[in-house]
């Protein structure tokens, strides 16, 4: 079995809800003919390098597998029939690059989790400032200081 990466570029006039669904539905078919996913990646809307159907951003998805290289002409076929598709590029992994992709997740990672951490300390540092109202014993009484009128 070969490794690969897949990257496609999807139309922007999606709702995230529907760019879910779709990344789903080819999902469904590395796993239906026989490929295993080993990572996932949404790099969200990015803009385009150049104009692409008059479209100048799309949603970014990097998916890695592992797989028959029947599975890449199948794969292909449902990114040609799939009009939400702009562009896609499906290529093997040689042994650098599938080295380089272990490091590069394990990177994103260890980020992640610093990063989740770093908010967890912030969390807990930030201390809790809560005022409350003062109390009708408390309020000051109003004077009232307009003048008699003298008769």
């Amino acid at each position: 079995m070969n490794k690969y990466e897949t990257v496609f570029i999807l139309t922007p006039v999606l709702s995230d809800d529907q760019m879910k669904e779709t990344v789903e539905k080819f999902k469904k078919v590395l796993t239906d003919n026989g490929g295993n996913i080993e990572n996932e990646e949404n790099w969200g809307l990015r803009k385009l390098a150049y104009p692409i159907e008059n479209k100048n951003t799309g949603f970014y998805t990097l998916i890695e597998f592992e797989g028959e290289p029947t599975i890449v002409d199948k794969l292909e076929i449902a990114f040609r029939r799939d009009e939400k598709v702009i562009r896609f590029l499906t290529f093997r992994l040689d042994k650098y690059a599938a080295e380089y992709a272990v490091k590069r997740r394990a990177v994103r990672k260890a980020k992640q989790e610093e990063r989740a951490a770093q908010e967890a300390a912030e969390k807990e540092a930030a201390p809790v400032v809560v005022e409350e109202a003062p109390k009708a014993e408390e309020a000051p009484a109003v004077v009232d200081e307009t003048p008699e009128a003298e008769a």
